[in-house]
């Protein structure tokens, strides 16, 4: 038996590799820079972990996800890989610990998020470590002609360059021809060496349902498929109203979205990953790094701005290879906010030349200066006070930090800061805390030095989670301790910020390169069609269609999305479909009202019964209302 499958053997009990993992990894292992494209379920994580632990020195793993870092780590130690994630919420002390750890040999496996790669202490601490290869999850975010891109991922060229011989493994589930070139380009490939998966996924079936009343239509489609069920919305409005409705109605649902605490982000999604609640509405912040196998649907009540982005969130139904549905609920309506959109994300020149002309005016910059100096922004006032809506001023801002003129950060997380204003001596003399604030003393103490001397970014999650408290105790006790003059406290703020990053010119003289604006604008604007056209079409297997868009060409039909299956119904006569009529009248000829669930019994295509149905109730054949189709009197 060779290297790699003793090790495929020994730490994960499989045989043999599957897909393309095993020419993946012996090229990695070889020392060519690689691309992998694998779709969602595919395997990744095993084309870096094997070769990582054949190979001297440690794999650094970059990765945006840190609930994905955390989750893997977990899951090498526990069997019995030496592995470590460098991230934010760790304290310098625990992050020079680690980094020295991979120094001495006692790290196989690191990941680390894209901002940490510019940071001094990780720059300093790489130069002296063994680096066995860098391997680029979710690659397609160091794309500028990606659905997803985030700048932070252009600092991987720069570690590149503190060791230029060690290859590179990047890989993705979601990129056209174009991005394929341009992951290459960016990470500096010496030769293009690119392995693909196909992306068919012969288990799940893609339905588009054109739809007026979309939430009735997505209790009806929940209550028709039983099991684990995700719901992506535009907005976080939305997702909890969704949530609520659903609730109201029988199906246990939570919500999800980036505005809501860490914790509780934590908290709702091991929820819905164990079972407690059967449904998770969200946007696309509940995204990249989901791996939960047992999805049966995922139904998106709003298009996405891209078929990419559709693609990746649709293909975590049914990653454990059993039926699994991805439906799109769909109207003319949609078709109306898709193409707004472009004009929204690419407002027209003069417009941008407005935004950037009030916000001189806002922070008083006068024509010439201004370089290098940041000042916080409330986009709110910004917008009330000229009149601009925050959909437009924000891609304005956008343009211009791609343009060079300024530096917009959107959401600057900046974290809790804690001091002590006591002595320590005096600290340990307090008699009269309660117990939860002794709680949060001793931990402050535990995990962070320096506390009497300057103030200490904390973690509160972290504070939470060792304490036993929850959250929102522990900013209460936090409070009262400032309040008590023990400590000062600065509380967590998002604060979006803009930086000047050359002099303020005068608005004749700004220029939008090719590439910063029309270029962009062209590549967005084919994503909204190929999107629109995606939905709107009713002729054309839906499998085909997202396969020709990804460059990968079939002969052949699914005979699973809802066109093939109207295809298949017009060639069959309808005969399926009067037999699935037959099948529920049957079970409704007692006359008594049933549970729609019941109709989990019958044993044909989803989609046919939903058919059958959706034909009774229009013919007033069966009747339907709050979960119960019963034949009317």
């Amino acid at each position: 038996m060779d290297k790699y499958r003793e090790i495929l053997r020994r730490y994960w009990g499989y045989d043999d590799f599957r897909g393309i993992q095993r020419e993946i990894i012996d090229s990695i292992g070889s020392g060519k820079d690689t691309l992998g494209l694998m779709p969602t379920g595919g395997g990744k994580s095993v084309t870096f972990q094997v070769p990582a632990l054949a190979a001297d020195g440690v794999c650094i793993v970059v990765t945006p996800l840190i609930a994905l870092m955390k989750d893997q780590v977990m899951n090498l130690k526990r069997r019995g890989i030496s592995s470590a994630a460098i991230y934010s919420g760790l304290s310098r002390t625990e992050i020079i610990t680690i980094l020295e750890n991979c120094v001495f040999g006692a790290v196989r496996i690191l990941y680390i998020s894209p901002e940490r790669l510019s940071s001094q202490i990780f720059q300093t601490k790489l130069r002296h470590i063994k680096v066995s290869f860098f391997a680029i999850d979710e690659a397609h975010c160091i794309s500028q002609w990606g659905y997803d891109f985030r700048p932070s991922y252009l600092k991987i060229s720069d570690i590149r360059r503190l060791h230029p011989d060690v290859p590179v493994l990047a890989l993705t589930a979601t990129a056209t021809p174009n991005v394929v070139d341009d992951i290459q380009e960016k990470l500096g490939f010496k030769e293009r060496r690119v392995f693909r998966m196909s992306f068919e996924r012969k288990n799940l079936a893609y339905v588009v349902r054109r739809t007026m009343d979309k939430q009735g239509e997505l209790i009806h489609i929940l209550e028709c498929v039983e099991g684990c069920a995700i719901v992506y919305v535009r907005s976080r409005r939305r997702a909890k109203e969704i949530a609520v409705m659903l609730n109201e109605n029988g199906l246990p649902a939570t919500f999800y979205h980036a505005g809501l605490e860490s914790a509780e982000k934590d908290k709702r999604q091991k929820d819905w990953q164990e079972d407690k609640v059967r449904v998770m509405v969200a946007t696309n912040a509940f995204g990249m790094g989901i791996d939960k196998p047992d999805v049966r649907i995922v139904v998106h009540t709003d298009c996405p701005d891209s078929i990419e982005a559709y693609f990746q969130e649709a293909g975590r139904a049914g990653r454990d290879g059993n039926k699994g549905y991805a439906v799109m609920l769909y109207n003319d309506s949609d078709r109306n906010k898709l193409t707004k959109r472009i004009s929204d994300t690419f407002p027209d020149k003069e417009y941008i030349k407005k935004v950037y002309e009030h916000l001189a005016y806002f922070y008083q910059v006068a024509a010439g200066t201004g370089y290098g100096m940041t000042f916080e922004f409330n986009i709110e006032k910004f917008c009330h006070n000229f009149k601009h809506f925050p959909i437009q001023a924000d891609a304005a801002l956008k343009i211009l930090n791609r343009a060079g003129y300024i530096e917009y950060t959107d959401e600057q997380d900046n974290k809790a800061r804690v001091m002590f204003t006591v002595s320590r001596d005096t600290l340990y003399r307090l008699e009269n805390n309660s117990e939860n604030e002794d709680k949060v003393i001793v931990t402050l103490l535990r995990n962070y030095g320096g506390l009497f001397s300057d103030y200490n970014f904390i973690d509160e999650s972290l504070i939470a989670m060792q304490t036993g408290l929850k959250s929102h105790e522990v900013y209460l006790t936090l409070k009262l301790l400032a309040a008590k003059h023990i400590i000062k406290f600065i509380p967590r703020k998002k604060t979006p910020y803009i930086r000047y990053t050359q002099r303020r010119e005068n608005t004749e003289h700004l220029m939008f390169p090719k590439e910063v604006y029309e270029e962009r604008k062209r590549q967005f604007t084919e994503r909204i069609n190929a999107m629109i056209e995606y939905a709107a079409t009713d002729d054309t297997c839906r499998s085909r269609m997202l396969l020709e868009y990804f460059g990968e060409h079939t002969d052949h039909d699914c005979d699973s999305c809802d066109v093939c299956m109207e295809h298949r119904k017009e060639n069959n006569h309808g005969d399926a479909t009067t037999e699935t009529q037959a099948e529920i009248m049957a079970i409704l000829s007692d006359m008594k009202p049933h549970p729609i669930t019941e109709l989990n019994t019958i044993k044909r295509p989803y989609e046919q019964i939903d058919t059958a149905l959706t034909y009774l109730i229009n013919e007033e054949k069966i009747y339907r209302m709050d979960g119960m189709i019963f034949i009317g009197n």
